[in-house]
């Protein structure tokens, strides 16, 4: 959460950054920062104004708003009790609701990425599949299986008058409520044995993360300071690297003067090259 104190641009988002209209980038940046929030959601409880800032339908103003009511009046019980907080009109909360989650609250639903909107249609999935959100998980993902097994979702839509997008989300989140995305997506890369240029050696295997794609090769992170630089002509045919792509790459060269790491990829005798 505290990385959304960064200015994006900060971080360095690619080789041209600087050469591109300066308020487009800040602008898209800034949309990138605001998806992400909005997918993971937002302890409302919890929550830095920095943070808060960036959901949608809060800016910096209801942000302070927010968190100066929770000061005053304790933690929200309550998704419904955001209402509350001054300046925060049926406009903003329709548009934050979805995103911003009561845990341990009054209302079970509010720790889930389901909107407000779709509580009714959500308490009736629970009601035709005989459970509550105080059911085992295992027992509400066998009951909800039950039921997709004994009505197809696009029949349980229609008769719930929703559509089958929302459903199956509605349909994920009672089995997980509020799960975090950032579950599926690969954990960082974390050694010990390697922290500098002085552990690394010629011939040595490592996993990357790729941060940057230019015309001459990929830029990968392999865990000390200096970014390696895995050229084009040790690419395979074919292959299409993309930034955040975890690869195996080999140690082909380490230039400790000039702060450069050549790497090369493994078995690459093996494969076709695309040289040039």
């Amino acid at each position: 959460a505290e990385l959304v104190k960064i200015d994006p641009k900060s971080i360095g988002v690619g080789l041209y950054q600087h050469d591109v209209n300066q308020k487009e980038l800040a602008g898209a940046l800034d949309g990138v920062v605001e998806s992400v929030v909005n997918r993971v959601g937002v302890d409302v409880n919890t929550a830095s104004p920095a943070l808060l800032t960036h959901v949608a339908g809060i800016g910096p103003k209801l942000a302070g708003n927010i968190v100066a009511h929770r000061d005053e009046n304790g933690v929200f019980a309550t998704r419904a009790a955001l209402k509350k907080v001054t300046g925060l009109g049926p406009k903003a909360f329709e548009q934050s609701a979805g995103f911003l989650r009561v845990r341990g609250g009054d209302e079970a639903l509010d720790s889930s990425a389901i909107h407000p909107e779709s509580y009714a249609v959500a308490r009736k999935v629970l009601k035709l599949a005989g459970i509550t959100m105080a059911a085992p998980v295992a027992e509400r993902q066998a009951r909800l299986d039950t039921l997709r097994q004994r009505t197809p979702l696009r029949d349980l839509a229609a008769e719930l008058e929703t559509g089958e997008p929302t459903l199956a989300d509605i349909f994920e989140q009672i089995v997980r409520p509020g799960r975090d995305p950032r579950e599926d997506v690969p954990p960082p890369i974390l050694r010990s044995d390697v922290l500098s240029m002085d552990d690394l050696a010629v011939g040595m295997t490592m996993q990357g993360t790729v941060r940057n794609v230019v015309d001459f090769g990929a830029f990968v992170d392999i865990g000390v300071k200096q970014d390696g630089l895995l050229h084009r002509s040790q690419i395979p045919r074919g292959e299409r690297l993309s930034v955040g792509d975890i690869i195996d790459v080999e140690i082909a060269s380490v230039d400790k003067e000039r702060g450069r790491i050549g790497l090369g990829w493994p078995g690459k005798q093996a494969v076709d090259w695309a040289v040039g």
